[in-house]
């Protein structure tokens, strides 16, 4: 995993690269079409422009040299265009006029038969429309805008025809400077383009190699590693998201050594509660085996020892079957309606007798009959009986426990005694599975009662909560969500 030799083709800086020069390339190759197809189109009208006018003007100028019947004039005229112009310039005359062009005006060049194309210019010209046509010459070997004007002879009669012929030699040049151009400026923008790429490649591939360093220390159990990286960007989140695993891998691995120090703490304990009733039994047994236990009497206080320590031992696998099953994740109360007050008439009932030998009263306090909870009555029953008996075990005789039912927004019940309190180094420890305080009155006590009476409440959604000082009694709050009738169906 620590191995970070990485080929170059999977590297994220060449991919950026690529990107990054495939899309110069792209948009080089589609701007320079389209700037070569504009240019084409805009050098070709601005040309086609130049011919237009210059044809005119020279069927102007033919036409007053056909009026005039000057042929010399009109001959060094011809003549002057084809040595001063790069355009040639070609005279037809109209067979189908009634005053046609004469043939003396007529200048084209000798031996050479006209391509169709020029042809069909020519009769167009004839017929009084201007035309033009972009083909390539067989006479000139290379492409030609050829352009064919009317010319006006006597009585505004189409004489003749003026043909001009233009090489594009010069624009094909241009174009081909342009691509050079355009290629000379594709490759200053892969330059660029790799400059860019380095940039952005080393902020993205820095903060990924720190976030993949602090990774691999993580699964080596380094879970105080922190990335150190801020930013507010996708990147700053995952940062922050590893940041946050962190701490909770740390939690995790805190949460993961505080169980495994109480399953120790567990064994320990169970250990240590069943030792001790189990070399009671067992020393009583040795004894009886022996013979050394000749009076009946004597028997039957060892028989009854021995069935008061299995009683006890009985109670404490109870126990820790009940906390067991109650901190499974997955276990479920089944719940159905429960009135608290049917709960507590039972439970003073079950008391009452224990209650009655310390000369205890319980008052019960309601201001209504009924209030109902979704519930297990069984469970409800046992989690108030561990505090009901735990309220008359710590009472002085003739003392009174008072229990209240009321309701706020939740449904309250309070179990309130005064005897001998709590201390408050002991208060926070009371819910620990096996604690157990040193008085006398709890030397028979599993220490797993009110851990057993925690989690059936929250196993029904509700809280638990303690106040006590030593010498004043302590007092227990339950609070639960109270169920309705429309609730109920």
């Amino acid at each position: 995993m620590n191995d970070n030799r990485v080929k170059i083709r999977n590297r994220l800086f060449f991919k950026l690269f690529l990107t990054f020069a495939f899309l110069v390339i792209l948009f080089a190759v589609i701007l320079g079409y389209i700037f070569m197809r504009l240019y084409n189109s805009a050098a070709m009208e601005n040309h086609l422009e130049e011919m237009r006018s210059q044809a005119n003007r020279i069927s102007r100028q033919m036409t007053e040299y056909i009026i005039n019947d000057d042929y010399e004039s009109c001959l060094r005229y011809l003549q002057m265009l084809r040595e001063l112009n790069s355009t040639e310039v070609w005279t037809f005359s109209n067979p189908d006029a009634v005053y046609p062009m004469s043939s003396e005006m007529e200048s084209i060049m000798s031996g050479v038969e006209l391509q169709e194309e020029y042809v069909d210019l020519i009769r167009i010209a004839f017929a009084g429309g201007s035309e033009y046509r972009t083909a390539f010459s067989t006479i000139h070997d290379c492409n030609v805008v050829s352009l064919g004007v009317p010319i006006v002879g006597r009585n505004g009669e189409n004489a003749g025809a003026l043909l001009l012929n233009a090489q594009i030699r010069v624009q094909a040049t241009l174009e081909s400077e342009g691509m050079k151009m355009i290629l000379r400026s594709a490759m200053g923008a892969l330059v660029i383009s790799f400059l860019v790429a380095f940039f952005f490649a080393k902020k993205l591939s820095d903060p990924i190699s720190i976030m993949r360093k602090t990774a691999l220390r993580l699964a080596d159990g380094e879970y105080g590693i922190k990335t150190g990286i801020h930013r507010e960007d996708e990147l700053g989140d995952l940062s922050r998201t590893i940041d946050f695993l962190s701490d909770k891998l740390g939690e995790n691995e805190r949460e993961r050594q505080n169980l495994e120090q109480m399953r120790m703490d567990f064994f320990a304990n169970v250990s240590h509660e069943l030792r001790t009733p189990i070399t009671v039994v067992r020393a009583y047994t040795e004894s009886l085996v022996d013979g050394g236990v000749d009076e009946e009497a004597k028997k039957q206080q060892y028989y009854e020892r021995m069935l008061s320590e299995c009683s006890s031992m009985e109670r404490l696998v109870g126990d820790l079957l009940t906390l067991s099953k109650m901190q499974n994740p997955d276990f479920q109360v089944e719940k159905e309606p429960v009135n608290l007050v049917q709960v507590f008439e039972d439970l003073v009932r079950s008391a009452s007798a224990l209650a009655r030998e310390k000369g205890i009263s319980i008052r019960v306090e309601k201001e209504a009959d009924v209030y109902m909870m979704m519930g297990d009555y069984d469970r409800l029953r046992q989690m108030f009986l561990v505090i009901l008996d735990n309220a008359i075990k710590f009472s002085k005789e003739g003392d009174d426990i008072l229990i209240r039912l009321y309701k706020g927004e939740k449904l309250h019940v309070s179990i309130r005694d005064y005897g001998i309190g709590i201390s408050k180094e002991e208060l926070p420890n009371i819910f620990d599975k096996f604690y157990k305080s040193k008085l006398k009155q709890n030397a028979k006590g599993s220490g797993l009662g009110l851990a057993i009476a925690k989690e059936i409440a929250m196993k029904h959604g509700g809280t638990i909560e303690v106040k006590s000082e030593p010498g004043m009694g302590t007092e227990f709050k339950f609070s639960f969500t109270e169920v309705t009738a429309e609730e109920m169906g």
